[in-house]
């Protein structure tokens, strides 16, 4: 028996680099609300925070006005920084609004249907879970869900925006047995310190287990599993008051969690014409059609672009031994029934749409939710009967 240990993260909210996405993904979607040519908006929106400032920058074409200062505190409130306890709060923070125009010299290229950049992209599936998503990511994610509701509706009182969630799990042969290890990291108030204040109460590290990770992961933990809860001992000062954070730099969080390549691009504040996040995105429908048609119980997909020039340069699969057809017929499969090019993924995943802001947290893949159209199987009986005529 082979035996192995893979782990994956995510972060919550609250975590600097989300507070980030979330803003810049806000101001895109605010500029597909109200712009009356969409297919001519172009958005590129950064964002950085660190303690009591947040600033936006990046490059936008649109027609619409963004009221940068209200957004961006609208979204600070709803993630929760609504109390000087946290140590950033949406009332007091300065905000500082760099944006500009995008250059006319990429968007001579792009306009007449080229893609907004050169890049890699990767795309996955697995049969693992209900998802198609590997097993240790899509807990991770649920984790860091499941904190923000326990934290959103008082279950918890003392919890605060910020946290992250780890798990390990152990393979035999390739399948996922149990779950080794789990990690909590939650920001909380004084309120749950022993008498010292050195760390958290035996108790509220308990409660954590309890609540937030034991009804997550029932069916994959056992009396060996270990946790980790706030293992420095305390967690108070989070948020932009104890990390600097900025827009894309949870690019692994964003996809797979480490099981398979990633290209580099970051998705969050660029609209679909940049190829880093919609071909990404239509990887995963690609991957997730080939899955769900029985075709391979894993599969990856690679694409790759160049500035101003529709077509994909390349297709390169792996089925990882396990198609029913030769990776180069999937190739072919692939070829002819998905269209590549940059307005063809539009049109394919209606990505013209303020659906963005929504995938800067719990991730941009697995989630079996209305708005995420690359999630869609729809496609899966048409290439499992054009596989069968290869």
């Amino acid at each position: 028996m082979r035996k192995h240990f893979f782990t994956s993260e995510s972060v919550g909210l609250g975590h600097p680099d989300k507070v980030c996405d979330q803003i810049s993904d806000g101001v895109l979607d605010e500029v597909f609300k109200l712009d009356t040519n969409k297919e001519r908006s172009r958005v590129a929106c950064e964002t950085y925070v660190t303690m009591g400032l947040l600033v936006v920058g990046g490059e936008i074409t649109t027609n619409a006005y963004i009221d940068i200062q209200k957004l961006a505190r609208k979204i600070i409130k709803e993630i929760g920084y609504i109390h000087p306890k946290y140590g950033f709060d949406y009332e007091t923070c300065a905000i500082i609004n760099t944006i500009n125009s995008q250059s006319p010299d990429i968007a001579q290229g792009v306009n007449t249907g080229g893609a907004g950049d050169q890049g890699i992209m990767f795309g996955y599936a697995c049969n693992e879970t209900d998802e198609l998503m590997p097993l240790p990511i899509t807990l991770a994610h649920k984790l860091s869900k499941r904190m923000a509701v326990v934290r959103q509706e008082n279950i918890l009182k003392y919890l605060g925006p910020d946290c992250k969630s780890q798990v390990t799990v152990e393979y035999h042969n390739g399948i996922a047995k149990r779950i080794d290890s789990v990690v909590l990291a939650c920001q909380h108030t004084h309120e749950i310190l022993d008498k010292i204040g050195k760390n958290i109460t035996s108790k509220a590290r308990q409660e954590m287990i309890d609540v937030i990770a034991k009804p997550i992961l029932k069916g994959w933990i056992d009396k060996n599993t270990k946790y980790y809860v706030n293992q420095t001992g305390k967690f108070i000062i989070g948020g932009p008051q104890s990390d600097t954070g900025m827009t894309g730099r949870k690019i692994i969080v964003d996809t797979y969690g480490g099981s398979v390549p990633h290209g580099g691009g970051a998705f969050s504040g660029k609209d679909p014409t940049k190829v880093d996040r919609s071909a990404a995105y239509m990887c995963r429908y690609v991957a997730k059609n080939i899955v769900a048609a029985g075709l391979a119980d894993k599969f990856m997909v690679q694409l790759s672009y160049v500035i101003g020039y529709a077509d994909p340069l390349s297709i390169f699969v792996d089925s990882y031994g396990t198609g029913k057809i030769a990776d180069d017929k999937f190739v072919q499969l692939i070829r002819e029934n998905f269209d590549l090019t940059p307005r063809g993924i539009i049109h394919s995943l209606d990505l013209l749409r303020p659906i963005y802001r929504k995938t800067a947290c719990f991730g941009h893949f697995g989630r079996n939710e209305p708005d995420f159209s690359w999630e869609n199987t729809n496609k899966a009986a048409v290439l499992k009967k054009a596989a069968a005529k290869l």
